[in-house]
């Protein structure tokens, strides 16, 4: 009697910090305005494929390592350890590649700790000048990743709890910015056969960053003109926050036998320097196998003049291959794939190899 008091106590308190943090961020409010503001816009890209099948919208149900990337509270859904590695083609034609590997590794019975390390790469961008607009010859790559650290608790199969520290790092030859950001999430899983969940997330919450270096300095002659010689000057670099974003998502489970399941899905986004967007997506697995995913996303609200739309407003796919590594082994070795409509280019793939052991 008094574990069920204490669990129900701890779902209330769950929900209540959940329904308390939502009210704090009325200033989240889609802000088309605002669009283009904000700094560290990689942050929102996402390198693992299953979720990407969904386009990022699988705020209730993600699980596992990805779920660093979305709700961190999912991390908990997994076995013993799970090791993903993953690389995305982002918005094809760009020749710009997303490469990201995680491990998390379970700490007891109810907690997850997770390590996962996300880069970008730019290719090889042409090095020009004021003196040589048309390249001097050389090229450089900007190094931009982040390394996140996250910890997520579950509280009798129910409900779960977690939260992600990120260090952001940009940088080149002679600029650099480095910023930490914050996320936290709940996930609530109920029904008859734990087929209904809930959750919430609000990620990228930090100071805002700025970036300094060599590159902001430049030399020029003495202003007063009166002896000729010459001065090094710097630049101020202009602060810029990062984009928060608060999901709210809900997900339902058909089990038409104990092979097949059918789940629906539905998600909204609060985007603090955009506009909000509300999607839905659907999958389909065979015993846990063999599944296959597809799900839309639409912007809300007034377009701001000159954007009719963001990359990412449509359709997206994904379909995924799990098998046990071993007859009767609780090991398994997974890929998964996903394809994302863009407007402009010609869309992004993803693809992860998972490794639960």
């Amino acid at each position: 009697m008094m574990g069920r008091l204490r669990y129900r106590a701890n779902v209330v308190s769950v929900l209540l910090g959940c329904m308390l943090c939502f009210c704090s961020f009325d200033g989240f409010a889609g802000n088309p305005d605002r669009q283009g503001e904000a700094g560290a816009a990689e942050l929102l890209l996402n390198p693992w494929a299953r979720s990407a099948g969904f386009h990022t919208q699988n705020t209730s149900l993600i699980s596992g390592l990805e779920a660093m990337r979305l709700n961190v509270a999912g991390l908990v859904r997994m076995a013993k350890t799970q090791i993903v590695i993953s690389n995305a083609r982002y918005l094809e034609g760009t020749g710009i590649n997303l490469n990201a590997v995680g491990v998390a590794q379970r700490m007891g019975k109810d907690g997850v700790l997770g390590l996962s390390l996300m880069a970008v790469d730019f290719g090889d961008i042409p090095v020009t000048t004021t003196d040589q607009p048309e390249g001097t010859g050389g090229t450089f790559s900007p190094n931009f990743f982040h390394l996140g650290l996250a910890y997520a608790h579950e509280f009798e199969n129910k409900v779960s709890v977690g939260m992600t520290v990120r260090v952001i790092s940009e940088s080149t030859a002679d600029l650099n910015a480095t910023g930490i950001a914050l996320d936290a999430g709940v996930q609530y899983v109920t029904g008859p056969q734990d087929n209904f969940r809930f959750g919430i997330s609000l990620r990228n919450v930090g100071t805002p960053m700025v970036f300094g270096g060599e590159g902001l300095s430049f030399r020029t002659t003495n202003p007063d003109g009166s002896i000729n010689y010459d001065l090094s000057f710097d630049h101020r670099g202009a602060s810029f926050e990062l984009p928060s974003v608060l999901n709210i998502g809900a997900s339902y489970d058909f089990h038409v036998n104990p092979k097949h399941r059918i789940t629906v899905l539905g998600n909204f986004t609060s985007n603090s320097f955009s506009r909000d967007a509300l999607g839905g997506g659907v999958e389909y697995s065979f015993k846990d196998q063999f599944m296959l995913r597809g799900a839309y996303k639409i912007d809300l609200g007034e377009t701001v003049e000159g954007i009719d739309e963001n990359v990412y407003t449509g359709l997206s796919l994904g379909v995924s291959f799990q098998v046990p590594l071993g007859k009767n082994s609780t090991r398994k070795f997974g890929v998964d794939y996903a394809y994302r409509v863009t407007n402009p280019w010609s869309g992004t793939h993803n693809l992860s190899v998972r490794f639960d052991l």
